[in-house]
């Protein structure tokens, strides 16, 4: 009996021919997984192709609850932003998968899992990181490092000579990934970073030059820094997400075209559609503005680049991921309140935020008479928060260093 091996299977090109590949290099029999993460359209043919490229099953499994509830929102919760731009689509997406791969080939008694990131990216990591920390006794096998093909022209002759269909073309052969949270573009004219996306390019946002010319208002409120409701309507996690996605997309919001330092060591572009993540972001940073006093949110801000390189490096299983989700929770215990968001021809700008913990002070900040602020009270913090610097200037003068 041949052993088995579960392959992370999206349909796209790469994973076509991995099936057959597989098949034809180690005599394993191949069971394919996807994982429904919001695609849509794309998982309705899944199961008949990887049967007919040669898997003996296909498990499509429904984790979008999961991975909005356990992946996206702990890292918006964080405030993670790869880079300062990257909203992180991809990164949190892939130890779901790799989860996932764990299971089923433990329900099946595989003795391997597969993957089709290539060598050059950051998905191979992310995978192999994800099954180590899971079941460290399955073998890895990932292709694109093994085999004889090195193009995606060449992966499509391969697939054209065995009569697998693949949604890619030599005249568009864009590398995508696609969730409910984003839509990443990579490769062709996009590896030239002076080269404009086309206009044909977005799939998922309106152009902001082709937006309505009247902003939209959308209010969102957040219960300990998870978003619960739209316009005053409570909604579960997913249907929160495309309700955003679809009135951010509407008005241009949420294209962030990048040059990103990948963890392999080579800088890469992409072009990424996130409209509903793009509001959820800036709504929960200013409620955080609101929320957290000044020491927290300065030292938020450094957790939260050490959390997105975490995620973005494939650790999510590690153990400072953990315990930085501790920090971060504890953080969000008064992250409570509303967000008005105006979205406007690919701009999302803050338009008012209440919340029955805020710690701003309209009395204290006023410029006007009254609050218990006493401006004589400054004079003596001044004295002392600037005495090392009139001490160094006097040493300075005394012995003539200015």
């Amino acid at each position: 009996m041949a052993e088995k091996v579960v392959l992370a299977y999206s349909g796209g090109l790469d994973t076509s021919i991995i099936i057959p590949w597989l098949k034809e290099t180690y005599g394993y029999e191949v069971i394919a997984m996807a994982v429904d993460l919001g695609q849509g359209e794309e998982l309705a043919p899944l199961e008949e192709k990887a049967i007919k490229s040669g898997a003996s099953k296909i498990y499509i499994l429904d984790k979008k609850k999961e991975f909005v509830e356990e992946y996206i929102w702990p890292t918006l919760k964080a405030g993670a932003i790869y880079e300062g731009k990257y909203l992180l689509g991809t990164s949190f997406a892939r130890p779901l998968i790799a989860k996932c791969l764990v299971e089923v080939a433990e329900k099946e008694g595989a003795t391997a899992v597969a993957h089709g990131a290539t060598g050059k990216g950051n998905d191979q990591v992310r995978f192999e990181l994800g099954v180590k920390a899971l079941n460290p006794d399955l073998k890895v096998i990932a292709p694109w490092r093994l085999w004889d093909i090195r193009s995606r022209e060449e992966a499509i002759d391969y697939a054209m000579a065995r009569n697998i269909p693949v949604p890619v073309t030599k005249d568009r052969p864009y590398s995508m990934d696609r969730n409910l949270w984003h839509l990443s573009h990579e490769g062709a004219d996009l590896e030239d970073p002076w080269n404009e996306p086309q206009e044909d390019l977005y799939l998922i946002i309106t152009p902001p030059e082709k937006a309505p010319d009247k902003p939209t208002y959308v209010t969102i409120d957040f219960e300990k820094g998870i978003p619960v409701a739209v316009d005053g309507e409570r909604l579960d996690a997913v249907t929160l997400v495309e309700k955003l996605n679809d009135l951010a997309a509407a008005n241009g919001v949420g294209i962030n075209d990048m040059v990103e330092n990948r963890l392999v060591g080579m800088k890469s572009r992409g072009v990424y559609e996130t409209p509903g993540g793009t509001v959820l972001y800036l709504a929960h940073r200013e409620l955080e503005s609101i929320t957290l006093d000044r020491m927290t949110m300065h030292f938020k801000e450094i957790v939260a680049a050490k959390y997105a390189e975490l995620v973005y490096d494939g650790n999510w299983f590690s153990p400072l991921k953990k315990a930085l989700d501790a920090f971060v929770d504890s953080t969000q215990e008064t992250v409570t309140g509303s967000v008005r968001m105006k979205l406007y021809k690919g701009n999302c700008t803050p338009a008012g935020v209440k919340s029955p913990y805020s710690i701003y002070s309209e009395d204290l900040v006023t410029f006007g008479a009254g609050g218990d602020y006493d401006h004589k009270d400054a004079t003596g913090f001044i004295n002392l928060f600037g005495l090392p610097l009139k001490v160094r200037a006097l040493m300075e003068k005394k012995t003539g260093l200015r």
